[in-house]
């Protein structure tokens, strides 16, 4: 039978080798994941603008009487004096 010798000192090393290994691995995994989440992020912060471009939009619009007009004309069905108002059914 073959005696072979197991140092303390190289299982201990090998151990630790295991678990930088092992915290690497980890790291790069979390790193990614965070990655992902900034692409995410940024990706709706993007489209969170852009909907507040057009919210912002609106109000400077609102606050003009064609747009007063417009609204009064489609909600209310007000007429201007001499216009033939159409009803339309399908509505």
């Amino acid at each position: 039978m073959l005696k072979i010798k197991v140092k303390w000192k190289n299982i201990f090393f090998l151990l630790l080798v295991l678990y930088i290994g092992y915290i690497f691995v980890s790291q790069q995994i979390t790193m990614q994941n965070i990655k992902k989440q900034i692409v995410e992020r940024k990706t709706e912060e993007q489209k969170l603008k852009v909907k507040n471009q057009k919210l912002q939009d609106e109000i400077k619009m609102s606050a003009s009487d064609i747009y007063i007009e417009k609204l009064a004309r489609e909600k209310l069905g007000l007429i201007k004096q001499g216009e033939t108002p159409v009803i339309d059914n399908n509505k």
